[in-house]
């Protein structure tokens, strides 16, 4: 027999759902949901990966993840934007690594929870 994911009747826990909703209402879900869409795209996971190791110039960036300087430069502009990521510039080079520890202890808990997921033999999302 396979389990449902739904409930099979309709049953509202008023107290609860009115509780959760007020601490949603002081919260800003849509620009937390655009840090979590930059790190959607593979690449600039890669490189915001990248950047807990080291800060890193564009050109470095380039060639750790096999993309051109102005592709890498689109994508590391974006984590800028997204508060991801910061940058310096030394003479020609600019130079980016992550905004902070928030950021880092976000990347470093999601491959974590990926590692785990993988030793449970769980299948991969995507």
């Amino acid at each position: 027999m396979k389990l449902q994911d739904v409930c099979e009747i309709t049953c509202v826990d008023s107290e609860k759902v009115e509780r959760v909703k007020n601490k949603l209402r002081g919260q800003e879900t849509a620009n937390v949901a655009k840090i979590y869409k930059a790190l959607a795209d593979d690449t600039r996971l890669k490189i915001a990966y990248a950047l807990l190791e080291e800060e890193l110039c564009v050109c470095d960036v380039a060639n750790i993840v096999g993309a051109t300087t102005a592709t890498a430069s689109h994508h590391l502009r974006l984590l800028k934007n997204t508060g991801l990521a910061k940058f310096r510039k030394e003479g020609k080079l600019v130079y980016y690594s992550l905004d902070d520890d928030h950021v880092k202890k976000l990347i470093l808990i999601a491959f974590e929870h990926q590692g785990e997921m993988s030793q449970r033999g769980s299948r991969t999302i995507g």
